[in-house]
């Protein structure tokens, strides 16, 4: 029996875990927190939950011999750890698969893997993943009839299903907080009308459209992070717009831009501080010797009104408050985060929901021009997997099978943008009933 080393235990881990499971594969999960891993494997005679600790000085001897002692090795920790488990792979002769970004550090080892022929795949989950599988396919698709793709818009938002979208902030957490918080500082890129736009982190939020997507409902939608690579990444040279965008419920991006604004999203401990509430924080930020009329205070330092929604949402949120901030953290991030954690949770009941929608335009030498969209419209099950655990791990999971099955054999550092990587993933992920809705019409 194959045996697949999984490492982290995280938010989307179950559904690879059963995944693999169920598909025959022997199943080694390791990770700082045992009991999430066993209550993942549940029982399940070919899965084996063991501790890993990642910080720990001695965890290298250990993940040595873990990977050396599995046939494929899948990396669900933060990203910072991915390029020393590839590093220990590449020694070992393993293949390995993470939903990681390609950092320029593991791009590095791209020589190496591809001189002994094994594959590490990188970005194969949602965004980064499913957005460049379903995105790859209507480009070949119209390169295979001639056409050149002019236009690209790619927006992808995780987010509360409608019906339990009833907290102020139009958002859940179906994935880690501080994550969630800390994309909100990244700087923006895109090509537009043959123009390449750069939005420092500080704007962010201050560059978002409102979009109507068929069937899903109207969102904000702001730029995400650098866009100009892709160009490259999808063979887009023809593109006069290329653009990746975050797709968020009305009213997120003014209250994280003022959230910004005020200095709660920096992760460095404020100098001179000597308060122990939020709102002895939220006052020292804004310079005020008071935590009285505090919300009035920010008001006026924003320049919004005492009413206005963005300040009514950090009042709910507890910035404003008089609660203790917590022991053990020391910077305003990590003081926010744990706020998040608690006022933003996905309750058991709720429902997340998957929102990715593609925007082409296309010219054919006939001189015909196309307008085609690929939308992803998914939800989660109550009590059971986060649709964005699903989309993220089943992708996942079927491409470790692929490459356990020998039907996926590339060798480098790649991520899943030929046929014969996302065509597999996207007609096994249909059949689960996560699928992209393409519509074209002439235009």
């Amino acid at each position: 029996m194959q045996k697949v080393l999984i490492l982290g235990a995280g938010l989307i881990a179950r559904p690879i875990i059963r995944y693999l499971l169920d598909s025959g594969f022997a199943v080694t999960q390791a990770t700082r927190t045992v009991g999430k891993a066993l209550t993942m494997i549940d029982n399940h005679p070919d899965g084996t939950a063991l501790e890993l600790d990642m910080s720990s000085d001695q965890v290298g001897d250990r993940l040595r011999e873990l990977v050396g002692d599995s046939d494929i090795v899948v990396s669900l920790l933060p990203y910072m750890f991915n390029v020393g488990v590839a590093r220990m792979c590449l020694d070992a002769g393993k293949n390995m698969v993470t939903t990681s970004y390609v950092s320029d550090e593991m791009r590095a080892l791209d020589r190496d893997a591809t001189e002994k022929g094994l594959l590490i795949l990188n970005e194969s989950g949602l965004d980064p993943g499913l957005d460049h599988m379903s995105a790859m396919r209507v480009i070949h698709d119209v390169e295979s009839r001639g056409g050149k793709v002019r236009s690209f818009r790619s927006t992808t938002g995780a987010l509360p299903s409608h019906e339990s979208n009833n907290n102020p902030f139009g958002y859940k957490l179906s994935w880690s907080p501080k994550g969630v918080l800390l994309a909100s500082r990244h700087a923006a890129k895109w090509l537009e009308d043959g123009k390449e736009v750069s939005i420092p982190g500080e704007e962010l939020f201050e560059h978002y459209v409102l979009e109507d997507v068929p069937g899903a409902g109207t969102f904000e939608n702001y730029p995400n992070r650098d866009s100009m690579p892709y160009q490259e990444i999808y063979g887009l040279s023809d593109a006069h717009t290329v653009y990746r965008g975050t797709y968020r419920m009305v009213g997120w991006c003014e209250t994280l831009r003022s959230i910004a604004a005020l200095g709660w999203l920096d992760d460095e401990p404020v100098q001179g501080f000597a308060g122990g509430s939020y709102g002895d924080l939220t006052a020292h930020l804004i310079g005020s010797d008071s935590a009285n009329g505090l919300s009035g205070a920010v008001a006026t330092r924003l320049g919004f009104p005492s009413y206005s929604a963005a300040i009514k949402r950090m009042e709910w949120l507890g910035l404003f408050s008089d609660r203790s901030l917590p022991s053990g953290e020391n910077d305003p991030l990590s003081y926010l985060n744990v706020l998040s954690l608690e006022k933003l949770d996905l309750q058991p009941d709720d429902r997340d929901m998957v929102v990715m929608h593609h925007d082409f335009l296309s010219e054919f030498p006939d001189g015909r021009s196309e307008h085609t969209t690929a939308t992803l419209l998914d939800y989660g099950i109550k009590g059971g997997d986060t649709s964005i655990a699903r989309t993220v791990a089943l992708p996942t999971g079927i491409a470790v099978r692929m490459i356990l099955e020998g039907k996926l054999t590339r060798s480098g550092v790649k991520i899943p943008v030929e046929p014969d990587s996302y065509n597999p993933i996207l007609d096994e992920l249909a059949n689960m009933g996560i699928r992209f809705r393409e519509q074209t019409r002439e235009s």
